[in-house]
């Protein structure tokens, strides 16, 4: 094979490219090509770089006989097939280090604008309506956060709660021992039991496909503000709709919604179902389009960890 390559199939910050070609890999630009062109050229690399525009799946992975490593720029790996290439040896990558402090931040500012109807009081103010008293907001002193899901961006997040003088509780199934400074590790019943508001830090997978659904929320004791900026499909909306509709969730601000496809392309807006309209439509929901990790931080953020990540896999 002649001197080996990276493939990048999306464009991430200029560092990552300039650091592989410092460390001798000629870096593909392939951010438009069909996946025939790709699978031309993809025996000739021993990486891939991408963000999310094609499924990385058994045909894709078998065609790059010298794959070492795929490269996810970003969090989700729902649209690779993790398993079947570790089974043939390759590494997946990827770098929720790179976006947690935005993802943090675009939370808190999610739950900012929720409690204190920010968007609303804006779009009444442009509409001509002067509203203080139905505009009352809720502070986050004094009550209970919870937190589901504590790695990278649940840790950071509570983090920045510390100033608000909220108490945070955190519950995360796959790690032991976490607590810290800024949360309380609990189990789910406690979540349930002393909530006052909800953030979802938790990875798309087929066993958390619709996590928070009907049972989940009326388990909940007291009613309860919502936060996504995890995965769309982690939550089922038309269970939301319910519970907002009966006032058992006060309000949700959603980064994601689970009507994307993959990661962050989204279905015809024409021919979406009923709870997305409602979500449209109530004064209680707050809406952004999958940019919780979108910061100009977070590109070099994510180019920096996968270059390190590259360079320790290949040269350690």
């Amino acid at each position: 094979m002649a001197l080996p390559k990276i493939l990048f199939l999306d464009q991430p910050h200029p560092f990552l490219e300039e650091r592989l070609t410092t460390l001798g890999f000629p870096c593909l630009p392939f951010y438009k090509n069909s996946l025939e062109e790709i699978y031309a050229v993809l025996p000739e690399c021993i990486g891939v770089v991408l963000r999310s525009r094609f499924k990385i799946d058994r045909n894709f992975i078998n065609q790059g006989r010298y794959l070492q490593f795929i490269a996810r720029e970003g969090v989700g790996l729902e649209h690779i097939s993790v398993t079947y290439a570790e089974s043939k040896g390759i590494r997946v990558l990827y770098s929720p280090e790179g976006s947690r402090d935005t993802v943090a931040e675009h939370a808190l500012g999610l739950l900012l604008m929720l409690l204190n109807k920010l968007a609303l009081a804006d779009r009444q103010i442009r509409a001509g309506q002067w509203l203080r008293e139905p505009n009352r907001g809720t502070e986050i002193k004094g009550k209970t956060v919870g937190i589901i899901g504590y790695g990278n961006m649940g840790s950071a997040l509570a983090q920045r709660l510390k100033g608000f003088e909220a108490r945070v509780i955190a519950y995360d199934k796959f790690k032991n021992n976490y607590q810290d400074e800024y949360a309380e590790a609990v189990g789910l019943d406690t979540i349930f039991a002393e909530s006052d508001i909800i953030s979802l830090h938790i990875p798309y997978s087929i066993e958390n496909h619709y996590f928070v659904n009907d049972i989940f929320l009326q388990r909940f004791k007291k009613p309860i503000f919502l936060v996504n900026t995890a995965r769309g499909s982690v939550l089922n909306t038309a269970d939301l709709v319910s519970h907002l509709k009966t006032g058992k969730v006060r309000g949700a601000a959603l980064d994601v919604l689970e009507y994307e496809e993959t990661s962050f392309n989204f279905l015809n807006f024409d021919q979406l179902p009923d709870p997305f309209q409602y979500l449209l439509q109530a004064e209680n929901v707050v809406l952004s389009p999958h940019i919780a990790g979108w910061s100009v931080e977070s590109k070099l953020g994510h180019a920096q960890v996968l270059a390190q990540k590259i360079e320790k896999l290949l040269f350690i």
